[in-house]
């Protein structure tokens, strides 16, 4: 899954604790959820000052998700 790897793969660069990434993808008709869940001291670092990372991911989560027409969502799990 192209999604999957790209969501562990950026999360997996930007936390202390990589071996602590998790993530589900959860397709619908029209919306795919990608669930993440980080070590709970992680979890700044994948949120981000203003959330501007997470803002980020959901940007290019968002692109990837044209090519197939579907919406494309980031959870963020503690």
């Amino acid at each position: 899954m192209l999604i999957e790897e790209l969501v562990s793969n950026i999360a997996k660069a930007l936390v202390d604790n990589p071996d602590d990434v998790q993530v589900n993808v959860v397709e619908g008709e029209q919306t795919t959820v990608v669930e993440l869940r980080v070590d709970p001291d992680d979890l700044g670092k994948v949120i981000g000052k203003q959330g501007r990372t997470a803002r980020a991911i959901r940007t290019l989560l968002g692109t990837a998700g044209t090519k197939d027409n579907k919406r494309v969502l980031l959870e963020i799990l503690e």
